[in-house]
C-alpha cells in the first residue's frame, strides 16, 4: 500500500470517526484507534498519539458550534475541567510503560460499560429548577433551546460528576479516547443533565484533557505528524458535519448509535487483546 493511499483511507475512516464523535460526545478516539491498530496494525501507543490529536481536533471543530447554538453549559465544562485533567496527565504517564495487550483490554471494558449505562432513559425534557446547593454556589443550573422552546435544568450530585470526571481524565490519558463516553455518562447519569448538553459539553472539555495527555506522549515520541495529519484533517470535517446534525436531531437514536458502535469496537479490542494481536 502507498503512503498516499494509505493516507487516503485513513483520511475517510477518520471523517466518519468525528462524525460519530460530534454526534455521540465521544470525540472519535474510539474509532480511530481501532481502526489503526486492527486494519493497519498500527502500535497502539502511536495510534493512541494520533487519536489525542484528533481529539483536540474533533473538540474545535464541534464545541465552537454547539457554544453558539446555546447547548454547551461553559461553567460546567471549565469546573469540571480541573478534575479531567490531572487525571489525564496521570493516566498518560502511567500508559507509556503500560503493555499495548492490556490497553487494549482495558479499553474495550471501558466501552462495554460504557454502552450498557448509555441505553438508559432518562426523561429529556424533565424541567429542573432546583439542583444541589453546590450546583446553585457554582450558578452550573442553565437551560438549552429545543424545537419546544428553551428548557431548563440543574446539575445534581456535583461531588460525584466530579470524581467521575477523574476518572475520565485518568482513562482519557491511558487510552488516548478523550474519554468522552465516560464524560456523558458523568454528566447524563451522575449529575442528571440532558443528553444534549452532556454529549455537547463533553465535545467542549475533551480537548483540554486531550492535550494534557498529549504532551506526555509527545514527549515519549508517540505522536508521528505524518499519522496524525490525514487523522486531524478527516476528524475537523467530520465534527464540523456532525455538530450541524446534532441540533436538529432526536436523543434516543444517539443513544442507539452510541451503544451499537463501541459495543461493536470493544468486542474486537477484548479479543485482539486478549489473543495478543495487538
Amino acid at each position: 500500500m502507498t503512503v498516499l493511499l494509505f493516507s487516503l483511507i485513513v483520511l475517510a475512516g477518520s471523517f466518519l470517526a468525528g462524525l460519530v464523535g460530534a454526534l455521540t460526545g465521544l470525540g472519535g478516539g474510539v474509532i480511530i484507534i481501532p481502526m489503526l491498530t486492527l486494519l493497519f496494525g498500527v502500535d497502539i501507543h502511536y495510534a493512541i498519539g494520533a487519536s489525542l490529536i484528533s481529539v483536540i481536533a474533533t473538540s474545535s471543530g464541534a464545541a465552537a458550534a454547539y457554544v453558539k447554538e446555546g447547548i454547551s453549559n461553559i461553567r460546567i465544562g471549565m469546573f469540571l475541567e480541573i478534575a479531567t485533567t490531572l487525571g489525564a496527565v496521570g493516566g498518560a504517564m502511567i500508559a507509556v510503560y503500560a503493555p499495548t495487550d492490556t490497553i487494549a483490554v482495558i479499553f474495550g471494558f471501558v466501552l462495554v460499560f460504557s454502552a450498557v449505562i448509555s441505553l438508559k432513559k432518562k426523561n429529556e425534557n424533565l424541567v429542573q429548577y432546583s439542583g444541589g446547593k453546590l450546583s446553585q454556589i457554582l450558578k452550573l443550573n442553565s437551560s438549552y433551546p429545543t424545537e419546544h422552546g428553551e428548557i431548563s435544568y440543574a446539575a445534581h450530585n456535583v461531588p460525584g460528576g466530579f470524581i467521575m470526571m477523574a476518572i475520565a481524565g485518568l482513562i482519557s490519558g491511558l487510552l488516548g479516547i478523550g474519554s468522552g463516553a465516560l464524560k456523558v455518562i458523568a454528566m447524563d447519569h451522575f449529575m442528571k443533565l440532558p443528553f444534549k448538553v452532556s454529549t455537547t459539553t463533553s465535545n467542549f472539555m475533551i480537548g483540554v484533557t486531550a492535550a494534557a495527555s498529549a504532551g506526555i506522549y509527545m514527549q515519549r515520541g508517540y505522536i508521528n505528524p505524518g499519522l496524525s495529519m490525514p487523522v486531524v484533517l478527516g476528524v475537523i470535517t467530520g465534527a464540523f458535519l456532525g455538530s450541524k446534525i446534532l441540533v436538529k436531531s432526536k436523543t434516543q437514536w444517539l443513544r442507539i448509535l452510541f451503544a451499537c458502535i463501541i459495543t461493536f469496537l470493544a468486542v474486537q479490542m477484548i479479543y485482539n487483546g486478549i489473543t495478543d494481536k495487538i
